[in-house]
């Protein structure tokens, strides 16, 4: 395994933590003013992700990163392609960040109102263009020989696009149900449980249509065989048993398996695409791969030093702190930060 391969394995991964971890954030979000009734709920609701969600948006930082310092030409063109629509999520993000912060500084309704709307909202946008972008790489995008992307920002909202934008609302919505079953007690557990339950049939239409699609859409059998239908097939089965343990109200299995389901998604992604890293659908020779928009061999082992340093020492950190605030909250007024 040479060191190009290295890096797009490594960022996969990252997507991955990314996918996984956010992904229960952006679902406790978009829950927020529908199984929030009260003020104290909606404090609970918010402080089962508040120690977490800054954390975990630092693997989308890593990732991005790692994408500029491996593979600069990947990043130019998946940047200037994507601009408008990444600049919706940055500011969707932003916003998001705000109404966690500046929510609970005054006691007045209406002013926590509008900062549960901008955290929901900043919650249901990330969700919807991770899925827009994310299915328009594997689906081919105009680029050039000189791998710029020349389509604007239209050709990107196709009927693919689209579908895996919603399946990516459905998929987080489960798993932040399932996250907050393991965070609450009482009613509002309850709420969780009776949300995950219905939201899981949701989510099993939005996501199998979408792999089905998936294989319509993209060349996933043309150019990885028959091997390429693993992972999405494991995506599939994953949702299905969670779906039983999320009905049997085995809280922790059914987490995982909704993890699980993000990660054989994601691992669906990566496998189209490599060893590309951006698929040309305007000639397949313009394709950007691990080896056009890498970064030279000097660089991605001088990283890949750096990384083997510090990684263990972030990912440590991060697991500590899920132990540390592994405790459920009950709603008591006393324990609640934001």
């Amino acid at each position: 395994m040479d060191l190009n391969i290295l890096w797009f394995i490594l960022i996969a991964v990252l997507y991955t933590g990314f996918f996984v971890l956010e992904g229960f954030d952006f679902g406790v979000g978009m829950l927020l003013p529908f199984l929030g009734k009260t003020d104290n709920e909606r404090r609970t609701i918010i402080n089962t992700i508040g120690p977490h969600w800054d954390a975990n948006e630092v693997w989308l930082i890593t990732a991005g990163g790692a994408t500029f310092a491996a593979f600069p030409h990947w990043y130019a063109s998946l940047f200037s392609g994507f601009y408008l629509a990444l600049f919706l999520l940055l500011i969707a993000l932003i916003v998001r960040g705000v109404g966690f912060e500046f929510r609970s500084k005054r006691e007045d309704p209406k002013w926590r109102k509008i900062w549960d709307i901008a955290i929901f909202v900043g919650s249901v946008l990330p969700a919807l263009l991770f899925g827009v972008a994310l299915s328009n790489l594997t689906r081919g995008l105009p680029i050039d020989g000189n791998m710029n992307y020349f389509g604007g920002l239209f050709p990107l909202l196709n009927l693919y696009s689209i579908l895996g934008g919603l399946a990516f609302i459905a998929v987080f919505l489960v798993h932040g149900a399932s996250f907050l079953v393991l965070k609450t007690e009482g009613e509002l557990k309850e709420k969780a449980q009776n949300a995950a339950q219905k939201l899981w049939i949701y989510g099993v239409v939005f996501a199998v249509l979408y792999l089905g699609y998936t294989f319509i859409e993209t060349d996933l059998i043309s150019h990885k065989g028959w091997v390429g239908i693993i992972p999405p097939v494991l995506a599939a089965v994953s949702l299905l048993f969670a779906g039983m343990s999320i009905f049997k109200k085995k809280d922790k299995q059914a987490f995982i398996l909704t993890a699980l389901t993000i990660v054989f998604v994601v691992i669906t992604i990566f496998t189209i695409l490599f060893p590309r890293v951006m698929i040309s659908s305007t000639d397949p020779e313009f394709s950007l791969t691990i080896y056009n928009a890498s970064s030279t061999p000097y660089t991605l082992k001088v990283m890949s030093i750096i990384s083997l340093i510090f990684l263990p020492i972030v990912l440590g950190y991060q697991v500590w702190t899920y132990y540390v605030f592994r405790k459920r909250l009950t709603g008591d007024v006393e324990e609640l930060e934001y």
